[in-house]
């Protein structure tokens, strides 16, 4: 199930791969996810009994599984080496090699050493503890461990040194990185730890064959998630932001100006598409607020933003208030008196009015930008985000009321 929840993320990855195949960092990435999802096939007892007979030799799939998560933790230092970048590509391409290299001769020596050694019983959950007295089979299980633990280490070390540098989704998946190669290191310990119980005469495998495992699948998680955050952070940024610009945008960007709907959905191809729908919404929400700008009542937003300050809001809060109620009362004001003569196809007022009050009951959410013109409205998408959360505000829903009232 580990391994086919990473492939299902590395086939995800695919056509970003095929179209950036040149790109050394998404190939590292996508085989950091591909090897992830290899070591904990292989890794299970069924697999490992099928290599061994595949294959013909007891316990080949110990040295097959020994290679791969020695060929993870190669990529996945060279993905942070990529990931972390340099002034000079060509040092970075040096560093990549060495690691590469290193760990090339390391899983060929691996190799050898299961070649000469004697490992006749098939073990499928306890090789390295059955065997770490054996020559050359115990050189090789030490070997392993202490590269996978040296790459463990190091990761952990350079991800948590990155975290104090930067900030953001890259800081989150590092901080995430970081403990996930801190399991994973961890997982090397306890090994390390059991093998060497069995040169002292002390029969610690439980350390190896079930607190081992569990570790390093909560490391392999959570090192996978980290690689995956910063391509899914900003789309959860713009996904969040989407949804809190939606009372808004009811209120003011699904009108249209007399001619077209500003909500007309987007094409099918596009749904996924979480920041281009994003951009449509934030344009629809500022030219609903373009439209409206010349209703727009600067006494209407003082007395919301006073009482706003008198209910015991923040000085932000209130600008926020009364903004959100001057736009409520502008978009109330251009339904019931259309700049330039009738439109074809306005409803009447008390429809309108109707439609601005069921808008005020929305959830709350939304985004800021620039300027409306002459009015002193900031249109950016962090103040607009505070503007729709403002929206569902009693003031608010109070000064458009006190607006119908008023126009009656």
């Amino acid at each position: 199930m580990a391994a086919a929840a990473l492939w299902t993320g590395f086939a995800a990855q695919l056509p970003g791969l095929w179209r950036e195949r040149r790109d050394p960092l998404k190939r590292a990435l996508c085989a950091v996810i591909f090897l992830a999802g290899f070591c904990f096939a292989l890794g299970a007892p069924p697999t490992v009994g099928f290599v061994n007979r595949a294959v013909g030799v007891p316990n080949a799939a110990a040295c097959v599984t020994y290679g791969a998560v020695n060929a993870f933790s190669a990529a996945s230092l060279v993905l942070i080496v990529h990931w972390r970048g340099a002034d000079d590509p060509a040092r970075l391409r040096r560093v990549s090699r060495r690691w590469l290299l290193a760990y090339a001769v390391i899983i060929a020596a691996q190799t050898a050493l299961f070649a000469v050694g004697d490992a006749p019983v098939e073990r499928l959950t306890d090789f390295d503890t059955y065997y770490a007295d054996t020559p050359f089979i115990r050189e090789m299980i030490v070997l392993y461990l202490v590269a996978h633990m040296a790459a463990a280490l190091t990761t952990t070390i350079l991800c948590w040194r990155w975290t104090l540098q930067i900030s953001g989704w890259t800081r989150r998946a590092l901080a995430v990185l970081a403990v996930g190669w801190l399991c994973t290191s961890t997982y090397g310990v306890l090994k390390v730890v059991a093998v060497a119980g069995r040169w002292t005469g002390q029969h610690w495998d439980p350390l190896s064959t079930r607190l081992a495992p569990m570790l390093v699948t909560v490391g392999a998680v959570l090192t996978s998630a980290g690689y995956v955050l910063p391509l899914l952070g900003p789309r959860i940024d713009s996904l969040v932001a989407f949804l809190r610009l939606g009372p808004l945008f009811r209120l003011v960007g699904s009108r249209g100006a007399g001619r077209i709907r500003r909500n007309a959905l987007l094409s099918w191809r596009s749904l996924g598409d979480v920041e281009l729908r994003l951009t449509h919404r934030t344009t629809a929400i500022r030219d609903g607020l373009r439209d409206v700008s010349v209703h727009f009542d600067e006494a209407v937003r003082d007395r919301a933003y006073r009482q706003a300050l008198s209910l015991g809001s923040s000085a932000g809060e209130a600008e926020a208030i009364g903004d959100a109620a001057m736009v409520a009362v502008a978009v109330m004001s251009g339904t019931r008196e259309p700049v330039g003569g009738p439109r074809q196809g306005v409803l009447d007022t008390a429809a309108l009015d109707s439609a601005a009050l069921d808008a005020l009951v929305g959830l709350g959410g939304g985004c800021a930008g620039p300027a409306a013109e002459g009015q002193g409205l900031d249109t950016g998408q962090p103040s607009l985000i505070r503007m729709s959360r403002a929206v569902r505000a009693g003031v608010v829903e109070g000064a458009v009321r006190a607006e119908r009232a008023k126009s009656r």
